[in-house]
């Protein structure tokens, strides 16, 4: 696996990651206490200072206005892929004349940032039938449950990581 660097922090980065961090607590609190949400507030700045070696990562998020719909898109595309994969898991199951051919193909990216692909693979590898065994450069290595003669990387990069792929762009670099 090649390993691509990580990029400055940025004020920017450090604020979404600490926003996060802050609707994480909100969320996990439940109400409205102004003395646990200051607490709340000191406890995320402090967290955020010291993960900020590993806070690179988040320089592949796109910090635009129509990122937050992009990423709903995505959510709602990985859920109904997630529903067909498991209705085809259960029939293959279900019927075990069905023929398998697992293998392993490879899937090209235009992802760039270590992000964004590993958003890509884990997209993959959650929808039963798929995982993804290694990232390198723009290329994935996936195991797959049913070949079905789509060892050309084109083909099986329209077949697997393409729809994902494309709502991944609206969010992540």
């Amino acid at each position: 696996m090649s390993r691509t660097p990580v990029a400055t922090v940025t004020f920017g980065i450090r604020l979404f990651v600490a926003g996060l961090l802050f609707l994480l607590w909100a969320a996990l609190l439940g109400r409205f206490d102004a003395q646990e949400w200051v607490i709340g507030a000191l406890l995320v700045l402090m967290v955020t200072a010291l993960a900020e070696p590993h806070l690179g990562i988040f320089s592949g998020v796109r910090l635009t206005s129509s990122a937050p719909v992009h990423f709903l898109r995505w959510l709602g595309f990985f859920l109904m892929a997630l529903v067909r994969a498991n209705l085809d898991m259960a029939r293959r199951v279900l019927s075990p004349t069905l023929p398998l051919n697992p293998g392993f193909v490879e899937v090209r990216t235009a992802l760039t940032s270590p992000l964004g692909k590993l958003a890509l693979a884990n997209s993959i590898t959650l929808t039963p039938g798929t995982l993804a065994v290694d990232i390198d450069d723009d290329r994935l290595l996936v195991h797959w449950v049913d070949v079905n003669g789509s060892e050309d990387i084109d083909a099986a990069t329209a077949e697997i990581a393409a729809g994902f792929e494309r709502h991944l762009r609206g969010f992540l670099k």
